[in-house]
């Protein structure tokens, strides 16, 4: 198994999903939850796309975090 870092937004009315390892991957769905099953199969057939292409299916490198600071 392989772990790509996924990059979660929350829109006035959807949620929106992308792949920084995987330039074009991408998903949206309603919830929160519709949409981590939807980046997972958009990680799959992206990854499957670029392997029939010929093209090298990179190894992830970037990493996610969060920082805390004091506000106000």
């Amino acid at each position: 198994m392989t772990e790509y870092t996924v990059i979660y937004e929350r829109g006035p009315r959807n949620w929106s999903a992308y792949v920084p390892d995987l330039p074009g991957c991408v998903a949206t769905a309603k919830t929160a939850r519709a949409l981590e099953r939807k980046i997972r199969e958009a990680i799959e057939f992206h990854i499957e796309g670029m392997r029939l292409h010929g093209e090298i299916v990179p190894e992830p490198t970037i990493r996610a975090g969060t920082v805390a600071v004091a506000v106000g």
